[in-house]
């Protein structure tokens, strides 16, 4: 079966996308976290010191509680050019940009963030004064911080007027920019002598939202001028020391309840009175401007980055009213918000037409339309780079690795074609004869159209007598338009006998629904429910093409510790059950009457549906198989010759005595250590050679989870991960609760578009081949992709690598095709192309890459690291690939500067910041309430995202509902994932693909709260509630539209929690506002960043 084809990922381009995700959820299954401290808030919404406010701040400052350990990113440093593990950080792959002429690209603008020159002391203070507005031209912050200096970076051209130390000179702001405060005199001072009084500190304020970075137009070298940033300080530097009149030390574990809530009265103090405790942290205020327009609340403490100077009890006696603490404002550093906001604003108007090699699609957080004009939408196939390195030692110096996230079978919105389907006949599709790659638009007709020349493989090939087709004066068929394989990226071919297995075209495929009837699935009504569902369900099985009725066959089993089977042919007046209780030599008692069409058999069906609660009520059976579930409906599927899915409804660890018997081996003491990786390694190889089996039938299988306790989903997912199936998960499952959104994700999986028993295959062009392959799927040998199913959900992700050199002329080529059983029975091929540019200049490579897709990558590549390795050791080698790809970006790309600023180029500024998503996710740092089955749930789940998913599961949106505009459709403008942007005056919701948070403030009106919950007050707000009340207000009609939006653009039904401001959900809450530091390690943005400036330096140094 010659198959070539790569399932590609694409978000869900038609609806408008969410913003920036990330992950970290102790409560995958929605469990509630038990023993959680809930935590109490500070004033959210009071003038901070330090904006020229008339009078002083009076209400409490608070800190989020921190914990002591040391963040995340303080793991070893692997030295350069050596390989982490599995040549995490050095492989050769490589991405590549396309330098072509007409291509759209991002900006080409870097970004320096400028640490000074003088070294600080790790707790010195620093200071800082406003002064009043006078534009630069250039975005400045000034900043007292470990050997920063702060201005504009050299460049070739004099400096725009106005950025450097002096007095500032007013000028025009230059477009884009934002009008700087002057910058005064800096004054550095060594930890061992004191404040200079009377000198004050430059902090330039903005007037304006924040902007992360300017854009500059590129010089002609090709290469991108720096815009200066603020560098911000080393981790080993004071970021900001609190004033002595809040001494909030937190030690250790941080009890929540330590917050300071006291008044704040007068002009604060900058030195601390006495030196703090040995295991106090200051914490750091925060003085950004909300985009909401409340101020923020202080910072909690961060370990390991210093705290305030101990020695100097003499600074609060200076003449004057000291100037407040500083520390790096987070409105400074690269906002994920403004990037999305900016690239919706300038890409979302104008349809995206694929016509031009190389071209940077549009991010997947915006709404816009594809116009194919012979490369595949950027919804089925999304690269790290749209511009590839001609040679692997480029490729190997810029460690920027080389990866398409292929989603074959995505869902177009209703105003995109869905792919044409061609039907060659007999003969068959077109093809290459030495590398059989299929037809394209980039194949070239030559000889008055009688041969084609391969664009893989430059082989020559005859062109049929029934295919041939004159050429125009340009060389172009004269049929071109006519002919979707000539004229499109992506279409379908119909197969012929040869593409079948045995020479037969397929059955159509049949669903076995296999339900769980123990003591637990019973009592707590899970069987009833699912019986009641599946009697309307089945009407609406995928139908294929403009069938009227669905040609899949359905079949019913249910199981304890033996198996039950059903006859339910239509000639019967009930059902009959036959029992099969020797599950260690499993057989199907019946073959005739087991799978049946849903129309002729429903009276059966239903009669069975009904009595399947009643027979089982009483049941006192707990022990459970699992293996031989899977094995029957396998060996179904071979006696009735098809292909099909199995629907496996379970509860808990399979401890019968019967094949893939398990038991509990989970150990939170193995956390940390060299065994830490045998948590998401399956516990026997039973299930892999099940797996295989499974494969080789197209027997895909879909598992339905609700334990109550530890059920080893490392080892019971193998089968379903290795099949191409999905796995659902919810723990301590509850009729009320979770019922609507089990019944949802049911619907949806039965009903989506799946391709069954496909084979998939990518070729690439001269110069480059697919090496390694991430998703949830079987490989038999190094090319193909084996799986028995693939739904529209699912994405592969291919890297690929050098194996020669590549030439800018003819650029790089991707063919990515598709052989599967549509749910009809048909057998088709279905082909994606794609082109990308190839460069000999790293400018163009960084001018061309996408950092959402390059994050998508990453994250799936160490999700499968932690099976072999120390999750230390892949956390450490993610660090130093991404310090390396920024690096050699700044050694080669970037404008000279000093080493002190920190310079990121304009595609990847927002790298360090999901980066640190991805490492403080609980796959890589788990909390301590974090399950064992919550982090292989979530491996196997990322491993088969789509760009869209990823972003929002590693940053989440985060909306201000009291924003929103109830006579408009639009959502309100999202805010960023920290605690410090929240107010307790409103509400927020969260959502990153899994769950939706609304948190409400204790202050939110009375109004809101009524509107919203139909409830009078705060108190009375349940959260308990899984929906949302149906009140007859245009609040609740419109915040009821936008969870229905959200829910729309997910493959899964999110969990609705309402989280009450110092509520127990609270910290669950807290532990999805990702810039912030996490309470089981993590570092915050603004530390993160630090350490990435000083790996980056350790690099260049």
């Amino acid at each position: 079966m010659s198959v070539n084809q790569q399932a590609h990922t694409g978000p869900p381009y038609g609806q408008p996308q969410p913003a920036y995700q990330r992950y970290q959820q102790p409560g995958y299954g929605g469990q509630q976290m038990p023993g959680v401290p809930h935590s109490q808030y500070g004033v959210y919404n009071g003038p901070m010191p330090g904006y020229q406010q008339p009078a002083p701040p009076q209400g409490p400052l608070r800190t989020p509680p921190t914990s002591g350990a040391p963040p995340p990113t303080s793991g070893a440093l692997l030295p350069v050019g050596q390989p982490a593990y599995n040549q995490f950080g050095q492989g050769d792959v490589q991405n590549g940009i396309p330098a072509s002429a007409v291509q759209m690209q991002r900006p080409s603008v870097s970004q320096p963030f400028i640490p000074g020159s003088t070294p600080t002391s790790i707790s010195q203070l620093s200071s800082f004064q406003q002064y009043g507005p006078s534009p630069t031209g250039a975005q400045q912050l000034t900043n007292h911080m470990a050997g920063m200096t702060i201005g504009s970076v050299p460049t070739s051209a004099a400096p725009p007027a106005g950025v450097g130390y002096g007095p500032s000179t007013s000028v025009p702001p230059a477009s884009g920019s934002f009008t700087a405060t002057g910058s005064g005199l800096y004054t550095p001072y060594s930890s061992s002598q004191g404040p200079r009084p009377g000198v004050p500190l430059a902090q330039p304020a903005f007037s304006g939202p924040p902007l992360s970075m300017q854009r500059l137009p590129s010089q002609g070298s090709g290469a991108p001028r720096p815009s200066t940033m603020q560098s911000p300080p080393l981790s080993g530097q004071a970021l900001a020391g609190l004033p002595a009149s809040q001494p909030n030390h937190l030690a250790s574990p941080p009890p929540p309840q330590q917050a300071m809530s006291g008044p704040h009265p007068g002009p604060p103090m900058t030195g601390l009175q006495g030196p703090p405790p040995p295991s106090t942290h200051p914490s750091q205020p925060g003085y950004q401007i909300q985009q909401n327009g409340s101020f923020g609340q202080v910072r909690g403490p961060q370990p390991n980055y210093g705290g305030a100077y101990p020695g100097t009890s003499n600074y609060g006696s200076q003449p004057g009213p000291p100037p407040p603490p500083k520390r790096l404002d987070p409105d400074s550093i690269p906002s994920p918000i403004q990037v999305i906001e900016d690239d919706r604003n300038n890409r979302g108007s104008e349809p995206f037409v694929t016509g031009v090699r190389g071209q940077v699609p549009p991010l997947v957080t915006t709404n816009f339309l594809v116009k194919d004009q012979g490369n595949a939408s950027p919804r089925y196939i999304r690269c790290t780079s749209y511009n590839i390195p001609c040679t692997s030692d480029m490729a190997k110096q810029s460690q920027v690795p080389l990866a398409a996230v292929i989603k074959p079978l995505a869902m177009l919105p209703t105003e995109e074609t869905p792919p044409y389907l061609v039907d060659h006949g007999e003969s068959g599709p077109i093809r290459c004869n030495r590398c059989k790659a299929y037809m394209c638009p980039f194949m070239q007709f030559i000889e008055g159209g009688r041969r084609f020349q391969c664009c893989f493989c430059s082989c020559v090939t005859e062109v049929p007598p029934h295919y041939f087709q004159h050429l125009d004066h340009t060389g172009k068929r004269v049929d071109f338009y006519d002919r979707p394989e000539l004229s499109l990226g992506s279409y379908e071919f119909l197969a012929t006998v040869d593409y079948c297995k045995n020479n037969k075209f397929p059955d159509p495929p049949a669903f076995i629904f296999m339900i769980d009837v123990s003591y637990n699935a019973v009592k707590s009504g899970l069987v009833r429910l699912i019986c009641e569902e599946l009697k309307s369900l089945l009407d609406y099985l995928p139908r294929g093409g403009n069938l009227e009725e669905s040609a899949i066959r359905v079949g019913f089993v249910t199981y304890n510790k033996v198996l039950h089977f059903y006859n339910v042919k239509s000639s019967l007046a009930q059902p009959q059950m036959m029992v099969v209780s020797d599950v260690a030599d499993m057989f199907v008692p019946l073959l005739d009457g087991f799978l049946v069409n849903v129309n002729e058999s429903r009276a059966v069906i239903t009669s069975l549906l009904d009595q399947i609660p009643e027979m089982f009520a009483d049941t006192r059976e707990t022990e459970m198989v699992f293996a031989p579930v899977i094995q029957a409906g396998l060996d179904a599927l071979k006696a009735a010759e098809c292909a099909g899915k199995l629907f496996i409804f379970h509860t808990s660890l399979p401890i019968a005595e019967a094949p893939g018997k398990l038991k509990n081996r989970d150990d939170k003491k193995l956390i940390n250590t060299d065994k830490e990786k045998t948590l998401f390694q399956p516990q026997t190889n039973f299930y892999s050679n099940l797996a295989k089996d499974c494969v080789a039938q197209g027997c895909c299988v879909d598992l339905f989870l609700f334990p109550n306790q530890y059920l080893d989903v490392a080892t019971l997912g193998v089968v379903t991960y290795q099949t191409g199936g999905s796995i659902y998960k919810y723990s301590y499952f509850q009729l009320e609760t979770d019922q609507e959104r089990f019944l949802n994700d049911l619907r949806r999986d039965v009903q989506k578009e799946v391709g069954f028993d496909a084979v998939m295959r990518v070729r690439t062009s001269t110069g480059i081949r697919a090496t390694d392959f991430f998703g949830a799927f079987y490989m038999s040998n190094t090319t193909d992709v084996e799986l028995a199913g693939l739904d529209c959900d699912k994405t592969i992700t291919v890297e690929f690598k050098h194996d020669d050199k590549l030439s800018e002329d003819s650029g790089a080529l991707l063919q990515c095709a598709l052989l599967y059983t549509s749910s009809a029975g048909q057998r088709r091929l279905r082909i994606h192309n794609l082109s990308l540019n190839c460069c000999t200049q790293l400018a163009d490579l960084y001018r061309n890459c996408e950092t959402d897709t390059l994050i998508n990558y990453l994250a799936k590549y160490a999700y499968r690291g932690v099976l072999n390795n120390p999750v230390k050791t892949v956390r450490d080698a993610l660090i130093n690939q991404c310090a390396q790809i920024l690096a050699c970006y700044r050694k080669n790309c970037a404008s000279p500067s000093s080493a002190g600023q920190l310079i990121l180029p304009e595609c990847m500024k927002l790298l360090p910041v999901y980066l640190n998503c991805v490492l403080k996710s609980d796959v890589l740092q788990p909390g301590p309430e974090v399950s064992t089955d919550d982090r292989a749930y979530i491996r196997q789940l990322v491993t088969s995202m789509d760009v869209a998913e990823t972003n929002v599961f590693f940053y989440p949106r985060l909306l201000p509902l009291t924003k929103v505009d109830v006579d408009n459709d639009a959502l309100p403008a999202a805010i960023r994932n920290s605690e410090e942007r929240l107010s307790k005056g409103d509400m927020y919701l969260l959502e990153n693909g899994l769950n939706i948070f609304v948190w409400v403030g204790v202050n939110v009106q009375q109004g809101l709260i009524q509107n919203l919950f139909g409830v009078s007050s705060f108190s009375q707000i349940s959260n308990t509630m899984s929906t949302l009340p149906i009140l007859e207000n245009p609040f609740s009609k419109k915040v009821r539209s936008i969870m229905d939006m959200l829910q729309a653009q997910r493959s899964r039904y999110m969990k609705l929690i309402i989280v009450k401001q110092e509520d127990k959900f609270e910290m669950l809450f807290k532990h999805f506002l990702v810039e912030d530091k996490s309470m089981s390690g993590g570092a915050s943005y603004v530390d993160f960043l630090c350490h990435m400036h000083k790996e980056i330096r350790q690099l260049l140094s």
